[in-house]
């Protein structure tokens, strides 16, 4: 993977294309979380989803109960065991989300210009001409003209599942629509979806905190979807929320932008989110489909210069039913890869779908062959200009790393890290080669007890582009003796022949303190 490939913006040889994809140690830089659920959550599946290349693994509270989530996490840890592979927990929170309740799971048709009536009572059954909602203040939220979006589209794809409605009349508290569209809405659950609509409901809500204070808690989770994401403010009370929960307050929160409300605030909620889940299928609703594309590029690049993770989601919903995805899909996730993506979050595909394997491993081959024609040059010139002068001491050191090891076209960068914040640096600058993060445990206490850090920070690298974790012996502290640096050096360079990434004659860039100073330096590896 060195700087020698084409690039995007050189005429690309018809032959480099029909050249078979060659499988690696590291199947991408990119990283992908796969959604668990029904189609993906025995032993054997969770195994082949951890080789094909699934990094983290999405649990979503929007169904299923806490006992249900946890049998499926005890398989994901046995996967995790037996194929040695690591693998970070998100925990998915349902946050504001309106939902249709069809209590009695019959299939209910809507035809095209009848009426509908939505009734927040629950106790109603649901019918084609009632639908009870899980919110009450929806005839205070809407008027006439209003568009209302209800169905599966967003888990499916597919239209016929899904219908458009149009605020015809509030009648008290309930709301009259005219059906737009002839649809079949089948399940139990149905979100509902207002677009461009404020729902005054907390992002946070009980039900969530009462999760992540039991499930998310005993689970040590790694990472904190916070669903529908309005406000910085909503990503502070999560915050100051998890900083009471143990070990939680280690845990990253990524700030999922579903709605137009989290797209006016999305600077300040960067600010204080660690990372950003772009939620196309939502969006694609709130906004025009003539300009979802330029949110994703403009939202990833502003993540990208910012140095946190951005995540993109609803890429190959077609095979979900079907064993490959359509052309436009493919190149959907190629230009996901293309526009600096960290990740690609993959839902109903690995949750519910048919194919959760050969999804992963499909989506994983396009983002490898993308990574290919990523203009790194250029992306290394604008991310070094847009930090500016002077540098901070970190940002200098990681910068310069990059820059070293694509001039001695090296096959790997080493990292010693504790916080890993230096790692994540250095894959801030989206160097061609892999990174290889070895995170040295910190020894810390609460006077009752003594600890090691470093697990976390070593799952929480698994959502960054480019970055690998390995966790070092606790035994080698971080500012050490060069005796011991040396050690730990071996250890990795050790890991890196045995996964193939590193022969002989190679040359490594390793970035490491030694007391107080940052030290970049380059090693040619001898037989």
């Amino acid at each position: 993977m060195h700087a020698t490939h084409l690039l995007l913006e050189e005429p690309i040889r018809m032959a480099s294309i029909l050249e078979p994809s060659k499988p690696s140690f590291f199947p991408a830089m990119t990283k992908i979380v796969g959604t668990l659920g029904p189609k993906s959550r025995s032993v054997e599946v969770i195994s082949s989803c951890l080789k094909a290349g699934m990094s983290v693994a999405r649990f979503d509270f929007s169904w299923g109960d806490k006992d249900y989530h946890q049998e499926t996490l005890e398989n994901l840890k046995k996967a995790v065991k037996s194929t040695k592979k690591l693998c970070a927990v998100m925990l998915d929170t349902v946050g504001a989300e309106l939902q249709v309740v069809n209590r009695s799971e019959t299939a209910i048709s809507l035809e095209a210009d009848a009426l509908v009536t939505l009734t927040p009572d629950q106790e109603k059954e649901a019918s084609s001409a009632l639908l009870p909602i899980n919110f009450d203040g929806l005839s205070k939220a809407v008027k006439n003209g209003d568009t209302i979006f209800i169905g599966q589209y967003l888990f499916t794809g597919s239209e016929t599942t899904s219908v458009w409605l149009e605020v015809t009349d509030v009648k008290g508290e309930d709301v009259v629509c005219t059906v737009k569209n002839s649809a079949t809405l089948a399940g139990s659950l149905f979100t509902l979806h207002i677009s461009q609509i404020h729902i005054d409901l907390p992002t946070l809500t009980d039900a969530d905190k009462e999760v992540i204070s039991t499930w998310g808690v005993r689970n040590n989770i790694d990472f904190l979807s916070l669903s529908y994401t309005r406000h910085a403010e909503d990503v502070r009370q999560a915050r100051a929320y998890l900083s009471k929960l143990g070990d939680l307050h280690q845990t990253q929160i990524f700030a999922k932008i579903e709605n137009i409300e989290g797209l006016t605030h999305f600077d300040e909620i960067l600010r204080e989110a660690d990372g950003i889940i772009l939620s196309r299928g939502n969006l694609g609703i709130d906004l025009p489909p003539e300009k979802v594309f330029l949110f994703q590029k403009a939202a990833v690049y502003k993540c990208n210069m910012a140095g946190k993770p951005a995540v993109v989601t609803r890429v190959v919903d077609s095979m979900t039913d079907n064993l490959r995805p359509t052309r436009a899909e493919a190149t959907d996730v190629a230009n996901a890869v293309l526009d600096g993506s960290d990740a690609i979050l993959l839902g109903a595909e690995t949750l519910r779908g048919l194919y959760p394997v050969e999804t992963i491993s499909i989506v994983g081959k396009i983002c490898a062959e993308a990574e290919k024609v990523f203009n790194q040059d250029s992306y290394f010139k604008k991310t070094v200009k847009y930090v500016g002068e002077p540098m901070s001491h970190l940002e200098s050191i990681a910068s310069s790393a990059v820059r070293a090891a694509i001039k001695v076209k090296a096959s790997v960068i080493i990292v010693f890290t504790s916080s890993g914040r230096a790692a994540r640096l250095i894959a801030k600058y989206r160097p061609t080669m892999p990174v290889l993060s070895v995170v040295i445990p910190r020894l810390k206490t609460n006077q009752l007890r003594w600890s090691f850090t470093g697990a976390f920070e070593a799952r929480q690298s698994l959502v960054v582009r480019g970055l690998f974790p390995m966790l070092a012996d606790p035994r080698h502290p971080a500012e050490s003796t060069s005796a011991t640096n040396e050690s730990v050096l071996k250890v990795a360079l050790d890991h890196g022949k045995a996964s193939g990434v590193i022969k002989s004659h190679d040359r490594v860039v390793i970035c490491q303190k030694v007391g107080d100073a940052s030290v970049v330096k380059i090693i040619e590896l001898e037989d």
